[in-house]
């Protein structure tokens, strides 16, 4: 067998383990992280196409649509976001971790939900995942704060009854305070929903 041959079986065989590794993975949103495989060899080998972090698309009401991949690259989100008339803060921390509670001005109550299942949220949790969100309940001023704690991927065993990640909103009034992480003790406490979107 010549050498290219081996060189491509063996390319071929990494993908394949890593695609199964990936469909052992549980879905983040529209699914976890692609793993991308790269050979150090100089070879007419077809290129191999990487899933973004996230994916941003509107809707036919006017929403907005985020789907997460991966926690990562969340200034260029926020970018995307304000292109389509969303002013979000986006924030990923590891697992144990949130923002300190203090990081603006309140919007007063009797307001949309930041974010819920329900229809009048600002941030509406798909249950097939991602989520959708309504730039017409945000003011002017107001900034969607959306903070998740955890990791993208998790092993196949990772019990069901712990969170992978836990995901929090809120909106702010004017000049929003950068997050400093804190512990969040509940953090391993929280039981998964039956809709398997930890919130809190």
């Amino acid at each position: 067998m010549r050498f290219e041959e081996r060189v491509l079986m063996d390319l071929k065989a990494e993908i394949e383990r890593r695609a199964a590794r990936r469909r052992r993975h549980r879905r983040l949103y529209t699914g976890g992280a692609v793993a991308a495989v790269a050979a150090a060899v100089t070879l007419a080998v077809p290129s191999l196409t990487v899933a973004p972090a996230y994916a941003v698309s509107t809707n036919a009401d006017g929403t907005v649509r985020v789907e997460i991949n991966e926690f990562k690259d969340a200034d260029k989100l926020e970018r995307d976001l304000m292109a389509n008339n969303v002013r979000a803060d986006i924030t990923y921390l590891p697992p144990g971790k949130l923002c300190q509670s203090d990081r603006g001005k309140k919007r007063p109550d009797g307001g949309p939900p930041p974010m819920s299942v329900a229809s009048n949220a600002v941030a509406r949790i798909r249950r097939g995942g991602g989520l959708d969100i309504n730039p017409r309940l945000l003011g002017k001023d107001e900034t969607l704060l959306l903070v998740f704690s955890g990791q993208s991927e998790y092993p196949a065993d990772w019990p069901k009854d712990k969170p992978r990640w836990v995901m929090k909103a809120d909106i702010v009034v004017g000049p929003v305070a950068p997050c400093v992480p804190v512990d969040n003790p509940s953090y391993y406490r929280v039981h998964v929903p039956p809709t398997d979107l930890p919130t809190h």
